[in-house]
C-alpha cells in the first residue's frame, strides 16, 4: 500500500538546482553550448577542406562556397523536417538539432565567404558573375532547403506506410 506524501508541494522539484537548469534558456545551458561547439568544429573542418579542394581566385564562379551553401541548406532542411516528424524538440532530438543543425550546418555554410567572394568578383571586374552568383546562391539555397524538407517528408511517409 502506498503511503500518502506528507509534502503538500509534491509538484515542486526537491532540488532547486534542477528547477533552475530546466527553466534556464537554451542558449545559457553549458550542455547546449557544448553540442553546438562540437558540431561547429566538424562543420568548420568540412568547409575548410571544401575550400582547399576548390579555391576561389576572385575571377571565376566560387564553386566551393556555392556547393557548400547549397548542401548545407539541403541538409538543414532535411534534418529539421525529420526531427520535427519524430517528436518534440527534447532529448536526443534537441541534441541532434544543436549538434548537426546549429553546429555543423551553421559552421559549414558561410554567408561571410559568400559576400566576400561576391565583392571580389565585383572588384575584379566580373559584375555580371557577382550578381548571378548572389541571385543563384540565394534562390538555390531556398530551393535546396525546400528539397531537403520534401525528401525527409517522403522518407518519413515511406517508413510510416511500410
Amino acid at each position: 500500500m502506498a503511503r500518502a506524501n506528507p509534502d503538500s508541494h509534491a509538484e515542486l522539484p526537491s532540488d532547486p538546482d534542477v528547477a533552475a537548469r530546466a527553466s534556464r534558456p537554451l542558449h545559457l545551458r553549458p550542455s547546449a553550448l557544448a553540442w553546438v561547439f562540437a558540431g561547429g568544429v566538424v562543420g568548420t573542418a568540412l568547409r575548410y577542406y571544401g575550400e582547399v579542394l576548390l579555391p576561389h581566385d576572385g575571377a571565376a564562379w566560387p564553386w566551393a562556397t556555392f556547393g557548400i551553401n547549397l548542401v548545407g541548406a539541403f541538409v538543414l532542411g532535411a534534418l529539421l523536417e525529420a526531427l520535427a516528424r519524430l517528436g518534440d524538440d527534447s532529448g536526443w532530438r534537441l541534441r541532434a538539432r544543436l549538434f548537426a543543425g546549429t553546429g555543423v550546418c551553421g559552421a559549414f555554410t558561410t554567408y561571410s565567404t559568400f559576400a566576400l567572394e561576391a565583392v571580389l568578383l565585383t572588384r575584379n571586374g566580373h559584375l555580371g558573375t557577382a550578381i548571378a552568383y548572389g541571385l543563384v546562391s540565394v534562390v538555390g539555397g531556398v530551393l535546396a532547403a525546400w528539397l531537403g524538407i520534401v525528401v525527409a517528408s517522403a522518407v518519413h511517409r515511406r517508413r510510416v506506410d511500410s
